[in-house]
């Protein structure tokens, strides 16, 4: 009985008709009713945070970059000799602990006294070096980032490198001078003795662009970058642009001693004898130098100094992920050594010149003010040694920021706050990106290592950060590594065949596993990744296809085919849910929706621009594209796009200036020449070619372009209509170098064969005859019956022509400086004739005037390309290690001061002025890029 009783009781409990059941059923449907509703509003309240949390970035970034602006004014005001009434820069006092709160900043409009560089006491600085037995050496006014390591049209200058905290000397020494102008001080009988009482130290002459590192601890000093992280933690409004104490102050980062070593003037002869190589060069003074020359002069600094005021091109052709937009409005990009913050609307152009050598990688904090950038290694590394076999002595080192390293500095004050991994990567950092889920705390890295090793780094803890964890990361190529969104301590990394997700755990080790496809073709390469809001991830691949992997795990949830035809390059997400991808090969942009089902919007680029290499989407569906030629593009799906930034593909050599306009023309290697207006910062016109250019020169009157190919062809150009008009052949070796006589009746063409063409023009430029060769030659000496070669024995590098247009000076590959006579196309023998011929322009390096210019211990290939404005007073030069130079002219002293700036990573291979010499153009090679410099 009990058995049925229970049996009646389970049944009727189970029955379908039973109240019990029925009220069930209602509560759970009710449950999850309730639990839909609850989603719904927590989706509504996350996306409610989402966009508030935007708008609270764009507001915090449209503070700071107003409070940069009325910094700006206020430095403008106060340089034109006016007071402003009030100063609107925060001024941030040191903080103190609060028992119950945090630290307390205050902020107040008091005006923080000016800081004033004095010479130091007991350091006088001598306006004449002492005999070269004396062994005193001498440093340039410049360093790396000599005056501006950031350059701003109208922005804040950067704080220096923290690497680079002056040490004080163990041994007595005098200290550092500090200039308030760029003429020295003569020294002092006593002080000149006690300065030469040791040789083993050397003085340092410094220019008012290059100052020493404050004294205090980076620790304790409230400027240092370590002070300014806390600072910005606080995370108040005012802490967003803070200027450093002295925003001129620059850290010597690489010592270069101007001067010849062992260079000696003969004064019965008038003429000074240096070495190249271990080679003589006899260089002799004009009359009415030779009898006042010394030697032991140090030539001063000029005043005038150069401001980067714009960068042509970008970084598109072998880099990713490197097109950012600020909430400000202003595009990230790199291109070179220099990381670019270009304002489209404005067309104005900011530069952060912290980084020694080319960039490869680039990513934006979450708070979108705060930018990390790593480069490659330096010029001081010899190519394929590998750091653990050559690693730097002290990475506090002026030396050690030559080795890959990471930078993190502030996108508005374009201040250096981080240093991280000099030493510990060893080749160059392909991939960088911030953690999401935390703020940003993490940064991961992967090196260019053969075995592309991936690292997690702490990077506010101290002023290099800290490396939590380090791991091989593939065999193979990596291309993109970024950490996920939503999914805590998530780092996913793709590349050549292969994608791997990554997990971070607490205790810092990094947990791999690789993406399955699951019987799927694998992809040659997978090129790219996003995330979907729901947190998938999507990986775009070379077949053209999407792939959306299961959230959490390794396996492939969906593919989406022939997106594009072609390898699909970049993959972005919009706020509204929307998916961009872009096309390599089809230079398409394409958009999808949350599903990944086309939406129909697509729009295509220029062929000139090239394929999609990079895609930032902004508000209102802009979109800005780097595209694999080196350029960019700006515009929207429905509107189109336009070019925005144009650049070489391949290195450039051809550099020319417009004798009457502010345009210039350059060419390289891409078989590309483009006319460029230096004022509107836009091309004039480009045209194709059919081989590659070497070199490039403007007639007189600017009528015509001359172009010289790398076969030794040489073409005529109408400057306005590209219309070709000469086309003649002298030899089969590039043509390196064209020059007019100033009255525009003879051209001049020094080639790779070692000769020079001489051409008369006539019929308006459309007719050319040569009247001669100036081509080597052998004479028999007087007393011997030995022969004696004339002309250069090596290929041709510089030209220039006298004002009368009757002689020809040359400089060639073997260091020589030879003259000859344009009529006759022959040798003039004896220099001592020449020594008082006027020259209409002066780009021979190796020169009476330009002596100053060449760096001790100089091997002939230093200094490529030297430039004298047109006023006679500067002289500029592009050297082998990417630094342009400024100097006064003439720059005829052994030991000449200069002006030193960086940007370019490569060689500079040519300088010019402009035609009013308000600007200066700069060519790099390798690193493609162009750079317009104003003389301020």
């Amino acid at each position: 009985m009990l058995q049925g009783a229970a049996m009646r009781i389970k049944g009727d409990d189970a029955g379908p008709s039973s109240p019990s059941a029925a009220s069930s059923v209602e509560f759970d449907e009710m449950m999850e009713a309730d639990n839909d509703s609850l989603r719904e509003r927590v989706a509504a309240l996350e996306q409610k945070a989402l966009t508030q949390a935007d708008e609270i970035v764009c507001l915090r970034s449209t503070l700071a970059d107003v409070l940069r602006r009325v910094n700006l004014l206020e430095g403008q005001l106060t340089s034109a000799g006016q007071n402003p009434p009030f100063r609107l820069q925060p001024q941030i006092q040191p903080a103190t602990p609060s028992r119950n709160g945090p630290m307390r900043v205050s902020v107040g409009p008091k005006e923080a006294p000016g800081v004033r560089l004095r010479p130091q006491s007991g350091m006088r600085v001598p306006s004449q070096l002492p005999q070269r037995s004396r062994a005193v050496h001498y440093q340039s006014t410049g360093s790396l980032h000599s005056d501006s390591p950031s350059s701003a049209s109208g922005g804040g200058s950067p704080s220096p490198s923290p690497t680079h905290t002056p040490q004080q000397s163990a041994s007595p020494a005098p200290q550092q001078s500090r200039s308030s102008g760029p003429t020295p001080t003569p020294p002092s009988p006593g002080h000149r003795a006690a300065a030469l009482s040791s040789l083993s130290l050397a003085k340092r002459w410094s220019s008012t662009g290059d100052f020493n590192g404050s004294a205090s601890s980076p620790l304790t000093s409230p400027h240092s970058p370590m002070a300014a992280a806390s600072r910005l933690a606080t995370k108040s409004l005012f802490n967003l642009y803070m200027k450093p104490v002295n925003p001129q102050q620059q850290y010597n980062h690489i010592t270069y001693k101007h001067g010849v070593r062992d260079a000696i003037y003969n004064e019965e002869e008038g003429y000074v004898r240096m070495f190249l190589r271990g080679r003589p060069v006899i260089l002799h003074a004009p009359s009415d130098v030779a009898p006042s020359f010394e030697i032991t002069k140090v030539a001063t600094a000029p005043q005038q100094r150069l401001k980067l005021e714009w960068v042509y091109g970008y970084r598109g052709r072998d880099c990713r992920s490197n097109v950012f937009l600020l909430p400000t409005g202003e595009v990230v990009y790199f291109i070179a050594a220099a990381v670019v913050l270009l304002n489209i609307d404005e067309q104005s152009q900011r530069h952060y010149l912290g980084h020694t050598d080319d960039v490869k990688s680039l990513a934006i904090h979450p708070n979108k003010l705060l930018v990390a950038s790593g480069q490659t290694a330096g010029h001081d590394r010899k190519d394929g040694r590998s750091w653990r076999l050559n690693p730097p002595p002290d990475i506090t080192a002026p030396e050690a920021d030559y080795w890959p390293h990471v930078r993190i500095w502030n996108s508005v004050s374009l201040q250096t706050l981080h240093v991280i991994g000099i030493g510990d990567f060893e080749r160059s950092i392909c991939c960088l990106s911030f953690s999401k889920t935390d703020g940003g705390a993490l940064l991961c890295a992967i090196d260019e290592a053969p075995d592309h090793n991936i690292s997690v780094w702490d990077w506010q803890k101290g002023e290099r950060g800290h490396k939590i964890s380090e791991t091989k990361c593939s065999n193979d190529t990596v291309v993109a590594a970024e950490w996920h969104p939503v999914d805590r301590g998530t780092i996913v990394t793709c590349g050549k065949s292969h994608i791997a997700f990554w997990t971070h755990e607490l205790g810092g080790t990094l947990i791999k596993r690789n993406g399955i496809f699951e019987g799927r073709e694998k992809p040659k390469y997978v090129t790219c990744l996003a995330f979907s809001q729901n947190g998938e991830v999507l990986s775009g691949d070379s077949n053209g296809n999407i792939i959306v992997w299961v959230r959490g795990g390794n396996t492939v949830s969906k593919v989406v085919r022939a997106v594009h035809e072609g390898p699909l390059f970049c993959l972005v997400v919009t706020n509204d849910g929307q998916v961009i991808s872009g096309g390599g090969k089809d230079r398409r942009l394409v958009q999808l929706d949350h599903t990944l089902s086309s939406t129909g919007a697509s729009t295509q680029l220029p062929d000139d621009l090239g394929g999609v290499r990079a895609i930032a989407a902004g508000r209102g569906g802009r979109l800005v594209v780097g595209t694999t030629k080196n350029s960019m593009a700006a515009g929207s799906l429905t509107s189109g796009m336009a070019a925005v930034a144009i650049g070489h593909t391949d290195e450039v050599w051809a550099l020319a200036a417009h004798p009457s306009l502010p345009q210039f023309a350059t060419g390289g290697h891409d078989c590309c020449v483009r006319l460029w207006d230096g004022q509107s910062r836009s091309v004039v016109w480009s045209s194709d070619l059919p081989e590659p250019l070497q070199s490039a020169a403007f007639s007189p009157d600017g009528a015509v372009l001359v172009l010289g190919l790398t076969t030794g062809r040489w073409l005529v150009l109408n400057a306005e209509t590209r219309e070709l008009m000469v086309q003649l052949v002298d030899g089969a070796e590039p043509i390196q170098v064209i020059k007019f006589s100033p009255d525009g009746n003879l051209c001049a063409l020094g080639s790779r064969d070692n000769n020079i063409y001489v051409y008369q023009a006539s019929e308006q430029y459309k007719k050319f005859e040569r009247i001669g060769r100036c081509v080597p030659e052998r004479k028999r000496k007087r007393s011997a019956s030995l022969l004696a070669l004339l002309g250069h024995s090596s290929f041709i590098t510089h030209l220039d022509w006298s004002v009368d247009g009757n002689f020809i000076q040359s400089n060639s590959g073997d260091y020589e400086l030879l003259y000859w006579n344009a009529s006759t196309c022959r040798q003039v023998p004896q220099s001592t004739q020449m020594r008082n011929v006027a020259w209409a322009t002066l780009s021979c390096p190796l020169n009476f005037n330009t002596l100053g210019v060449w760096p001790e211990n100089a091997d002939g290939t230093d200094v490529n390309s030297c430039e004298r404005s047109h006023n006679r007073k500067l002289l500029a030069t592009g050297d082998d290690f990417g630094k342009v130079k400024l100097y006064a002219y003439p720059a005829c002293q052994p030991r000449s001061l200069c002006h030193t700036y960086s940007g370019h990573s490569s060689h500079v291979t040519a300088v010019r002025f402009l035609h009013e010499d308000s600007r200066l153009i700069s060519a790099g090679g390798h690193d493609n890029s162009i750079m317009q410099w104003m003389l301020c």
